[in-house]
């Protein structure tokens, strides 16, 4: 069984590759999402997955680095640094669409996220809407 640091890791190293079936595999089947720098909730793994390759399809070159992790019992904190290209439309929570700018961004990042027995259970996701929408010149 992996630990909750290494499957925290998994997920954002798939995430990275493009490989949802393998982003999909680090989440138990009714893992929650709180996204709260847009105000969105997923509620299941599928949900989770097609809110992440949303971000992916504006994103496609998006990636995380991890800079700093922690992790104590169940409980994964991770620090990342987002970078990707706008190169597609991107869809908000409350129906609207940023059309592609090609521009650049690098966002920083915290996940907090809950593993238990192998699969991610939950997670807090916490970014600046506002640095990514001025990096896009939206804002």
């Amino acid at each position: 069984m992996s630990t909750p640091l290494e499957v925290a890791r998994e997920g954002i190293e798939a995430f990275n590759a493009g490989d949802r079936d393998r982003f999909r595999a680090t989440m138990a089947d009714g893992f929650v999402q709180r996204e709260h720098a847009t105000g969105r909730t997923t509620e299941g793994a599928d949900a989770a997955v097609e809110n992440a390759f949303g971000w992916k399809a504006a994103f496609p070159d998006a990636s995380g680095e991890i800079t700093e992790s922690f992790a104590d019992g169940e409980h994964v904190t991770l620090q990342i640094v987002w970078t990707g290209t706008h190169k597609g439309d991107l869809h908000g929570p409350d129906g609207m669409t940023i059309p592609a700018t090609g521009q650049a961004v690098t966002i920083p990042a915290c996940i907090v996220q809950r593993v238990r027995d192998g699969k991610g259970v939950d997670s807090d996701h916490y970014f600046n809407l506002l640095t990514m929408l001025t990096q896009l010149g939206v804002a």
